[in-house]
């Protein structure tokens, strides 16, 4: 499996607005107001992302109370990786327990206005929408022995939330490339 790093957006970005459907066609976007918004690039058929599933779900379920607003989305090319279509979206969802809306970003901008590069791919916002947090769940990869524990996200969670500055050292996230259709890469990867 080919590893990717996230983009590592700038910190102080604003949060790119969207309205995304989830698998039953119900429109989601970001909540007008949220103490911290938690924007995450996922899919299902990616060895990274399964790695980590529950924990994000964990996180989903942790967060739940605290006026975090969080959102999944897939933005591959589900023509050619149909393990990522709309209806498995919805299977692995219920089976997963996302507690948050998974959607389907199926023209990629979404994916392209975030700078997203892999799954998966974890961003922060403060109330205000500006990027607090880009990069890994956690040091654990599906070929380490590092347990999943979320550390490196719920940390970045719960500084937005207790308005500390965000963490000097952010590490990217490594994963699968986010599966692009023919011709819509975008000019973001060096």
């Amino acid at each position: 499996m080919a590893a990717v790093e996230s983009e590592m957006l700038e910190l102080g970005t604003r949060a790119p607005d969207f309205s995304l459907p989830d698998p039953n066609g119900t429109l989601h976007s970001l909540p007008e107001s949220a103490d911290a918004y938690v924007v995450m690039f996922i899919c299902n058929h990616c060895p990274f992302v399964i790695h980590v599933a529950d924990e994000l779900a964990a996180v989903g379920r942790d967060y739940a109370d605290r006026n975090v607003a969080i959102v999944a989305i897939n933005s591959n090319d589900t023509d050619k990786y149909p393990a990522d279509s709309a209806e498995k979206m919805k299977t692995e969802a219920a089976a997963r327990g996302y507690r948050f809306p998974y959607v389907l970003d199926s023209d990629q901008s979404v994916a392209k206005a975030y700078r997203a590069a892999c799954t998966p791919d974890l961003f922060v916002f403060d109330a205000d929408r500006k990027l607090t947090y880009r990069g890994q769940l956690d040091g654990s990869r599906p070929s380490n022995d590092t347990p999943v524990t979320g550390r490196d996200l719920r940390d970045a969670i719960d500084r937005t939330l207790d308005g500390k500055p965000a963490a000097e050292v952010q590490h990217p996230s490594i994963g699968c490339n986010i599966k692009w259709k023919p011709g819509n890469e975008p000019d973001y990867f060096g």
